[in-house]
């Protein structure tokens, strides 16, 4: 199973952001032997019905595009345009198949604030995908990192009430990684003993903290795709491309 994992859009009408996006989807359909493409959160900057109407048009020539909000996205018009539904407060949690694997979208984000949070619901509907899903493995998905970056502003807006999440993933064996957006940077740790990967961001990349910088965000910098890659011994990998 090969997955193309990218995030942060932040598509709002800015020819350079749109630029940027079409050049990583164009680089993408221009490939063979993909599963999926996923996008963990921010496809818009403002939540604006407009920039999801940008958002499907984007995605609308690429098989398989599995997508989750993000702290700068709006659950109403979200809904709205990308899915055809009445617009709702309530969390956008998703499940999807391909490449024989299940891929849960949890909707990780607090209305009004940035950062994020499973709320008891998401928790509740996440063990039902993992009982579910058998013996398939499992890529859980969304887009605040819920552990510490060691990037102050990016810790400062990250997931909390990790360990309740972490007490679920532990009774389920067939997650095979938590994947996440949320840092503007590829990144990889660990998460309740799982791997927990992060995404390049595409409309900018952070500046870490020991880069000399005079901003925390480089909208210069070329965006950037996460390959991960699940072999049939369900050992995973995974190779970064700059676009």
């Amino acid at each position: 199973m090969v997955l193309a994992h990218i995030s942060d859009l932040h598509l709002d009408g800015d020819p350079r952001r749109t630029d940027r996006a079409a050049r990583v989807f164009a680089r993408l359909g221009e490939l063979t032997g993909l599963d999926a493409v996923l996008v963990t959160g921010d496809l818009a900057d403002h939540g604006l019905a407009a920039e999801y109407t940008e958002a499907a048009a984007l995605f609308a020539g690429t098989r398989n595009v599995f997508h989750c909000p993000g702290n700068h996205d709006a659950r109403g018009p979200y809904r709205e345009v990308l899915f055809g539904e009445p617009a709702s407060d309530a969390p956008i949690n998703q499940v999807h198949r391909a490449g024989g694997a299940v891929f849960a979208l949890c909707d990780s984000t607090v209305p009004g604030s940035d950062g994020g949070f499973l709320d008891g619901n998401t928790l509740a509907w996440l063990e039902t995908v993992l009982t579910e899903a058998g013996d398939a493995p499992v890529f859980v998905c969304f887009h605040h990192p819920p552990v510490d970056l060691h990037v102050p502003f990016i810790d400062g807006i990250r997931q909390t009430g990790e360990d309740r999440l972490a007490a679920l993933l532990a009774r389920y064996p067939g997650v095979a990684a938590v994947l996440c957006g949320h840092a503007h940077t590829g990144g990889a740790t660990t998460f309740a003993g799982l791997p927990l990967l992060v995404a390049p961001g595409v409309a900018s990349t952070l500046v870490l903290p020991w880069e000399p910088a005079d901003e925390f965000l480089d909208p210069g910098a070329p965006p950037a795709v996460a390959f991960h890659v699940l072999d049939d011994n369900r050992r995973l990998t995974t190779h970064y491309r700059v676009i």
